[in-house]
């Protein structure tokens, strides 16, 4: 019914904790998938020792890629009839998988989200696409990460990660959410991300790891972002827009607040989409105060 997918990369000292939290999960029904992504450590060693006990689990070996080609990997051998992703720092409440599933039956939806630890809300939503969509973009009930989400797979026929880059999920879960007929969210915490300063997404938190390299990917992921939902969903192209210079304005604050270096290309390229566009974005009705308050301190 489920299949499970978590890729691995030198993660021997997290790993068992996270393939154990699927193992004692209450619902039984589902195939587990890791992805050894080329570890040099004793992650892909330890994934076989499960597997040997569990016929529930299966291990797949490749060479070292970025996290989109090992996502794929393990997408192209599911079977399931449904889809989720773990991480190997994290790990799932026993029930997260019964959860998920009994969100999306009990309102013949095609997407399930879970809250998890840091992002906790009892409180429930069946959304059409767009809603989940603006509810995402949001980020402050779920986020763009794969995991607390459980979705059919025929969502995903038409979809990849991609295989260049570092952060696949800012660019593929909003293509996921804009194919569902139905969104079943209940916030409560199912799911558990390990913060750590060696965490692929560690510089949203500390800020002193951003580096232009990865400011430069996600303002291109927001742009192709924006003209896509632009396309998809005309009638919300002013949403679409005010999140993507929400992002803007919000680093433009950090670097000049925190004397973020290093960063002149990325700030002038920020500042010339926020001063040409400055009035349109003062005026949505979505724009924060302490937005209009950071547009006035810097742009102004």
């Amino acid at each position: 019914m489920i299949s499970v997918i978590m890729l691995t990369y030198n993660r021997e000292q997290l790993v068992s904790c996270a393939i154990e939290s699927i193992l004692g999960q209450s619902y039984r029904d589902y195939e587990f998938i890791i992805v050894d992504n080329g570890s040099t450590d004793e992650s892909g060693q330890i994934a076989d020792r499960y597997a040997a006990q569990d016929n529930r689990i299966r291990v797949i070996h490749r060479e070292r890629g970025n996290i989109g080609a090992g996502r794929n990997t393990g997408l192209d051998a599911a079977r399931g009839e449904y889809i989720t992703f773990i991480d190997d720092d994290d790990w799932a409440e026993p029930d997260f998988l019964e959860f998920l599933l009994g969100l999306i039956e009990e309102n013949q939806a095609d997407v399930a989200i879970c809250g998890a630890a840091d992002k906790v809300f009892d409180e429930k939503k069946v959304m059409s696409a767009e809603e989940a969509l603006i509810e995402l973009l949001w980020r402050k009930k779920y986020n763009m990460a794969f995991p607390t989400k459980l979705f059919q797979r025929e969502l995903m026929d038409d979809l990849r990660f991609p295989e260049d880059g570092t952060y696949d999920d800012i660019a593929l879960m909003y293509k996921l959410l804009a194919g569902a007929r139905r969104v079943a969210y209940h916030g409560l915490p199912k799911y558990t991300f390990y913060r750590h300063e060696n965490n692929n997404s560690a510089w949203t938190t500390n800020h002193s790891l951003l580096t232009p390299e990865t400011l430069e990917e996600y303002l291109n992921a927001y742009r192709t972002r924006t003209d896509w939902l632009c396309q998809r969903f005309p009638d919300y192209a002013p949403t679409w827009r005010y999140f993507e210079w929400s992002f803007m304005i919000s680093m433009v604050e950090k670097i000049h607040r925190l004397g973020l270096k290093k960063f002149e290309n990325q700030r002038n390229q920020m500042d010339a989409e926020l001063r040409s566009h400055r009035d349109e974005f003062i005026s949505m009705p979505e724009i924060q105060d302490f937005e209009k308050e950071w547009m006035h301190a810097y742009l102004l």
